[in-house]
């Protein structure tokens, strides 16, 4: 389990002052409810957005009719064909859903992990989660064949596995496990996790296109998609929101944590393992998706404070916000052809990284 001290300061090894925040926290939450309500409002419109993009021209308001059309005891006739209806209810509908509820697990999980190790730059991207999630996963589908409600299990071990692999390392290279330190091992994990993943992919070649396309990214399976990521993803969503305080505590340092009653290292394991569970539902379900963990936190904190009983349900509001948005740039910018979704993450993701590194790098020096 991770160390209970906070991450040693880079080059300086100056430590905080008395009384400072620890890492990754900002200034006070504020205005929780209005930011709630903002966050949901924004989400609301990117999900109608992404039912109304797509190469199919259909028009906005026959949308608006056919979505009234699906509540329970309306009845209203959109105009649509049904063709058109098909399109909207099993192409666009469940990609929209899919992608709002990974997106908001990744942002969760990237969340829970910054406030289990204080350390802004944890994500499960960079952390290895996603790449650990990634290999047992192939090996489930490749080398042993596992029934698909049974992946997520596996890929929750792999997600596991590559979070202790990167902390450990990172641990072991430097006292603490500092910001730089930590990203470092969880880069060396990925990518070992990666090449040995590749290598597997090897002995079923005629598989290689179907992996391909889900290491980039795939969020267009439908209904049976929707259905598998639901379940795992309510459970680690409702465990890390319930957290929210505790983070907060735990924020402030262990000795004070414990001089309030809260056991320091239960509450790190739980959140560790309710994240590694969204990563893994979100990874089994659509394939490595990169920098949501990163960058709908900052995000959050910037606009709303560092207190986790708001960065939690906002991360997972922004998030999935975020990724329907980002399918929805996918599906269009090269309309009828389609972008891999974790590129268009990527290319979101990348400079913010570096962003959020050199912010990083003046505080803790």
């Amino acid at each position: 389990m991770p160390s209970h001290q906070a991450p040693a300061r880079e080059e300086t090894g100056a430590q905080p002052r008395a009384g400072a925040p620890a890492a990754g926290t900002a200034r006070p939450s504020r205005a929780r409810p209005a930011w709630l309500a903002g966050a949901l409002v924004v989400l609301a419109a990117s999900m109608v957005a992404g039912l109304l993009g797509g190469a199919a021209d259909i028009s906005p308001w026959q949308v608006v009719l056919q979505a009234a059309d699906w509540l329970p005891f309306v009845h209203v006739d959109s105009g649509l064909t049904p063709v058109e209806q098909g399109l909207l209810f099993e192409l666009r509908l469940p990609r929209v859903i899919v992608a709002a509820v990974v997106g908001g697990l990744l942002a969760m999980a990237g969340a829970g992990y910054q406030g289990v190790f204080r350390n802004p730059l944890a994500d499960p991207y960079l952390l290895g989660a996603a790449a650990g999630a990634g290999l047992t996963t192939t090996v489930a589908i490749v080398l042993l064949s596992v029934p698909g409600n049974a992946i997520p299990v596996a890929a929750f071990a792999g997600a596991l596995g590559g979070v202790f692999l990167a902390y450990a390392l990172g641990h072991s290279a430097g006292r603490g496990g500092g910001t730089a330190t930590l990203v470092l091992a969880g880069v060396a994990v990925t990518s070992f996790l990666t090449a040995v993943q590749t290598f597997i992919q090897q002995f079923k070649v005629e598989e290689l296109q179907r992996v391909y396309a889900w290491i980039l990214g795939d969020i267009g399976g439908g209904w049976e998609q929707a259905v598998m990521v639901l379940p795992y993803g309510a459970v680690s969503a409702a465990v890390l929101l319930l957290h929210g305080r505790m983070l907060d505590v735990l924020s402030v340092g262990d000795e004070e944590a414990a001089s309030l009653g809260l056991r320091a290292g239960r509450v790190r394991l739980v959140v560790l393992m309710a994240a590694s569970l969204a990563t893994a539902a979100a990874v089994a379900s659509s394939g490595l998706i990169g920098f949501v963990g990163i960058v709908v936190p900052h995000v959050v904190r910037r606009l709303a404070g560092g207190s986790y009983r708001i960065v939690l349900p906002l991360s997972l509001i922004g998030g999935a916000a975020f990724l329907v948005l980002a399918d929805l740039v996918a599906r269009t910018v090269l309309a009828p052809a389609e972008l891999p979704i974790g590129v268009v993450t990527m290319f979101v993701g990348a400079p913010f990284f570096v962003a959020v590194l050199r912010m990083t790098r003046r505080t803790l020096t």
